[in-house]
């Protein structure tokens, strides 16, 4: 399912990614906040379960010049950062923000990377995709 970046999504952002981001169009929101362009990239993802907190994901991560495969029971962010750090990525989640919007589940992460902070933003039909993508928007921004 393609989901589409509104202006629902950004009223759904949490107030400092508002203010930092005041005069952008969807688009350039979308560009600014959303794009997973950079060297770390989500390949598969699958759920397997049901959505509650024992469910299951498994995740291909496409790094500069390997795959690696992340499987989460329950905790895809916790999983998601340790695979990031492993893979020479100490990326910490300062503040994170999930809301239900009429496109989706809507998750916006603010990041800090090698003393760079900066916000990564996603919007996806299941929480902890919609989660995973934003931590690597946030990570990506970082690289680009």
């Amino acid at each position: 399912m393609t989901l589409t970046i509104d202006t629902a999504f950004i009223t759904a952002a949490p107030r400092a990614l508002r203010a930092e981001s005041d005069g952008l169009t969807p688009a350039e929101f979308h560009e600014r906040y959303c794009d997973l362009a950079g060297p770390v990239k989500l390949g598969d993802w699958i759920p397997a379960g049901h959505r509650h907190a024992s469910a299951t994901y498994t995740a291909t991560l496409e790094f500069n010049d390997h795959l690696r495969t992340v499987v989460s029971a329950g905790n895809p962010v916790a999983a998601l950062t340790s695979a990031l750090y492993d893979e020479g990525y100490p990326v910490e989640i300062l503040q994170f923000h999930q809301r239900q919007t009429a496109s989706g589940i809507a998750t916006f992460v603010r990041c800090e990377f090698n003393g760079r902070r900066g916000w990564g933003a996603a919007l996806a039909d299941d929480s902890a995709e919609s989660s995973v993508r934003a931590m690597l928007s946030g990570v990506n921004s970082f690289t680009n």
